[in-house]
């Protein structure tokens, strides 16, 4: 069965040209033209990845995503979220990131970039549902513990913190992984399957910030998550 894609912004002719791009890929493509109609058309169709603009009336792209991500009685929780954007400034690509987005494509974009994008966005999510079931919900690598299913990390005996998608398949990687340093290239081909030079190296720069602000004492001084000169980003378990 095709993939099934929302694909959400107030301007027509994009929806329109967009729509017939990914038609001619092989996706099911919905479509809506304002937040509300978004959110609405989210929740009554569960579409496997939501490609969605930040700038709309009736409600923005960004309270769409805060919402689709707090909602813990729906799947969407977990939908892949691609933001587009006419703005290419960092503070709204973190802005974007920080509401729970896993990418971000700056608008005007080529379809080619689109299309990169989404297939790298529908392979994570084909490969965070194949998972195998493990004898336990929880990972636990020295004073971090993450679960499997919610998608939170606890550390010690510290209150549960939500992590959004993009943010729970880093960890996995780097606690399955401990003391290996990883560059930015690797995560992005390892962890979210993108291809080589398809993505900005920047995501995992923010997605780092993110990570060490939700479980590091100290996010100015990391002791958990360790930038390693030349070489990328280490987990490295206390004790």
């Amino acid at each position: 069965m095709a993939p099934n894609i929302l694909l959400v912004d107030d301007d027509t002719e994009l929806v329109r040209s967009l729509r017939l791009v990914l038609t001619q890929d092989g996706y099911e493509v919905l479509t809506a033209h304002n937040g509300l109609e978004g959110l609405q058309t989210a929740h009554q169709m569960q579409p496997d990845l939501i490609v969605l603009d930040v700038n709309m009336p009736w409600m923005d792209g960004l309270e769409v995503c805060r919402r689709l991500r707090l909602d813990t009685d729906s799947a969407l929780r977990f939908v892949p979220i691609l933001f587009l954007t006419s703005q290419d400034s960092v503070d709204d690509h973190v802005t974007g990131l920080d509401a729970g987005a896993d990418d971000y494509l700056d608008k005007p974009f080529q379809s080619k970039e689109l299309k990169a994008r989404v297939r790298a966005l529908l392979r994570r999510r084909e490969a965070a549902t194949a998972l195998p079931a493990a004898d336990t919900p929880e990972l636990t690598v020295g004073p971090l513990t993450l679960h499997l299913q919610a998608c939170w990390v606890r550390r010690g005996s510290g209150e549960a913190v939500q992590l959004t998608p993009a943010e729970f398949e880093l960890l996995y990687h780097l606690m399955t992984h401990p003391k290996r340093p990883f560059s930015s290239e690797n995560l992005l081909e390892e962890v979210w399957a993108y291809a080589p030079g398809t993505a900005d190296p920047s995501l995992v720069r923010w997605h780092i910030k993110n990570l060490r602000l939700k479980i590091e004492p100290n996010a100015s001084q990391p002791s958990l998550i360790r930038t390693v000169s030349r070489r990328g980003y280490m987990l490295v378990p206390e004790g």
